[in-house]
């Protein structure tokens, strides 16, 4: 798999590439990020221009349209939005969870007629399984779908999901078999385009991640045609959702990655313009200790990324990898934040200045796409998997 990829996407092409990212942020994503943010208004020309750029079909396969980029080159231009505004990461993230899954378990005619359109960005998507109750706990929710001919009857309810407001459909995960035993047995993915019954109930309030629609969803008697079963076949949806966890992963250990490296940019150009005692604090021994630690955990954590991408690529399991690289990263993009607060003193707390909204953002990292409690647990399961005695 990554053979192929090498070759389409040799050096030249992948600096081009990134060479276009960088001037797409510079002129379009860092002169709005401030005031976006402060009002929590959704960037509709950014997301014009994201699919001028392909960055709807990022990962999606040639095949169907998209770009077909390796996990190694996408994290990079992951790290490159964040670095400036995480947010509209998000907005192509979820959107290419749910392409690969489609991808990666639907059948060719779902690939068919979902995916070109997902490539060019007509279509957007994301992924609909958190709920009020359950969250880390898949297993817990209480959307249920009932076969009715041709049809399911889907009633319940998400909450937290991305693109909702904004998108054209969510990847739906519900309970055929409530009384399955194991759980996980009874539950199916659906794609779930927007109609009568998918209700989008309020865009969601948040400290941090702004200007993205993240909102509660509610279903009542919404119909979805059988053939909109993920792959054909019920009670595959737990191992559909959990199967796409590893890019996902990556991608916030990517997010988490760029939050810091941000965070370092701005602590080091405001450390040499800010003067105390008749120097720069750049030349005080307290804040090279800060900035020293800080510069070191963001390249640690551009490794665990590009490791965690390369064993993706590869087609090898890389839970372990991919949870390393989410927990240390993300924990770095909160220690970088935070650090950058101290180093930028009680100006730090004012919206004038980006650092606060760094602050602000990186802490979800640390909780999305699986609790970094969570990630150390995986970690350590596998460790001893993997060093049988």
């Amino acid at each position: 798999m990554s053979s192929d990829m090498d070759l389409m996407w040799g050096p030249e092409e992948e600096q081009t590439l990134l060479d276009a990212i960088d001037n797409w942020i510079e002129k379009s994503v860092a002169p709005i990020a401030q005031e976006y943010d402060l009002e929590d208004k959704y960037p509709h020309q950014l997301v014009e221009e994201m699919k001028d750029l392909g960055l709807f079909g990022a990962t999606i396969s040639p095949e169907y349209g998209g770009l077909g980029l390796p996990a190694r080159i996408y994290a990079k231009i992951v790290i490159k939005v964040a670095a400036v505004w995480m947010a509209p990461s998000g907005i192509f993230n979820s959107h290419l969870i749910m392409a690969a899954a489609i991808e990666r378990c639907g059948t060719e005619e779902q690939k068919r007629k979902y995916l070109p359109r997902m490539a060019t960005g007509e279509l957007r998507g994301g992924l609909g399984l958190t709920e009020p109750n359950a969250g880390t706990d898949l297993q817990a929710i209480r959307t249920v779908a009932k076969r009715e001919g041709d049809h399911y009857v889907i009633n319940g309810a998400k909450t937290w999901i991305t693109n909702s407001l904004y998108g054209d459909m969510i990847l739906l995960l519900a309970k055929t078999d409530p009384e399955a035993q194991p759980r996980h047995a009874g539950m199916t993915m659906f794609i779930a385009e927007k109609g009568e019954g998918f209700i989008v109930a309020k865009k969601m309030k948040k400290a941090g991640y702004r200007a993205i629609d993240t909102c509660e969803l509610v279903f009542e008697d919404y119909k979805v045609p059988a053939d909109c079963v993920l792959g054909g076949e019920e009670g595959k949806g737990f191992l559909h959702a959990v199967g796409g966890l590893e890019l996902g992963r990556i991608n916030v250990a990517a997010r988490g990655c760029g939050i810091a490296e941000g965070a370092l940019r701005l602590s080091v150009r405001y450390a040499q313009e800010r003067t105390t005692f008749g120097k720069p604090i750049a030349e005080h021994q307290a804040i090279q200790l800060k900035l020293g630690e800080m510069a070191a955990k963001v390249e640690a954590s551009k490794l665990l990324v590009e490791s965690a991408a390369n064993a993706y690529d590869r087609g090898e399991r890389c839970d372990m990898e991919a949870g390393m690289a989410k927990y240390f990263a993300t924990e770095t993009g909160v220690f970088c934040a935070q650090e950058g607060m101290r180093i930028f003193g009680g100006y730090s707390y004012s919206v004038e200045y980006d650092i606060e909204r760094y602050y602000r953002d990186a802490m979800l990292m640390c909780i999305g796409e699986g609790t970094n409690e969570m990630q150390r647990i995986i970690i350590a399961k596998q460790l001893v998997a993997r060093n049988k005695i």
